[in-house]
């Protein structure tokens, strides 16, 4: 199997309800080592791509449940989430085409479309979206943009302290690995350490912002070593 991009296969998630369209679009694009996911409608691409990272989302126009255009909007004013999104539609209109890039799409294929020019336009938004993934970190459905300092957990917004922005900025980089005390202790105050365990305070603070509204919790105790962030508790 050959690699797009070298080395590097390209993840994308394909939003369409489609069946049929989805199969023709796996049996080429997987020839060419792309890693794909699929969603048949808007809700469940959502949560894919809130809780997944994707170099490209190919993004049908007319789908159930959250339309495209809604979807590309959510996900540009409501997460951090800077996937590329390529909208694939029917709509052929230049009015419709201007919705779309209004909305937040960064590309447009009209259907019927050529496999080789899907090919051709993924490989060269993935190459876009490597550029700006650099600023996100992402932590299962957790990101930090560390150009705006805008944290999002489930497409939710979360303010933090700037202690709490710190915090959780180095439990993110170092993910999923353990990061000490010491470790945090030092970012924090350097040598003039307070008195008692300070720490332990803005540790509960970061905790009641980015676990206690969700699910399942992402930051973990280490006993007696520090903390660390991550989906799971092993």
């Amino acid at each position: 199997m050959v690699h797009a991009l070298g080395a590097v296969p390209i993840r994308v998630l394909i939003v369409e309800d489609n069946r049929d369209i989805c199969e023709n679009i796996a049996t080429y694009l997987e020839k060419h080592g792309y890693i794909l996911d699929f969603a048949y409608d808007g809700i469940s691409a959502m949560h894919l791509a809130l809780t997944s990272p994707f170099d490209v989302i190919v993004l049908d126009l007319m789908l159930p449940g959250m339309d495209g255009l809604s979807f590309c909007q959510k996900l540009r004013t409501d997460t951090e989430v800077e996937t590329p999104v390529l909208m694939l539609t029917a709509r052929d209109t230049l009015d419709d085409k201007l919705k779309g890039f209004k909305a937040g799409a960064d590309d447009y294929l009209v259907k019927p479309f050529a496999l080789q020019e899907l090919h051709a336009r993924l490989q060269a938004l993935s190459k876009r979206s490597h550029r700006k993934t650099d600023n996100l970190l992402m932590v299962g459905d957790l990101t930090m943009n560390r150009s705006t300092l805008q944290v999002h957990r489930a497409g939710q917004r979360i303010d933090l302290s700037p202690a709490g922005m710190r915090l959780l900025q180095r439990l993110m980089e170092k993910a999923p690995s353990v990061v000490g005390r010491d470790d945090l202790e030092n970012l924090l105050w350097s040598d003039e350490r307070p008195d008692g365990d300070a720490l332990r305070s803005h540790l509960y603070k970061l905790r009641q912002a980015i676990d206690r509204p969700f699910d399942r919790p992402l930051i973990h105790t280490v006993h007696r070593i520090g903390y660390r962030i991550a989906e799971d508790t092993q």
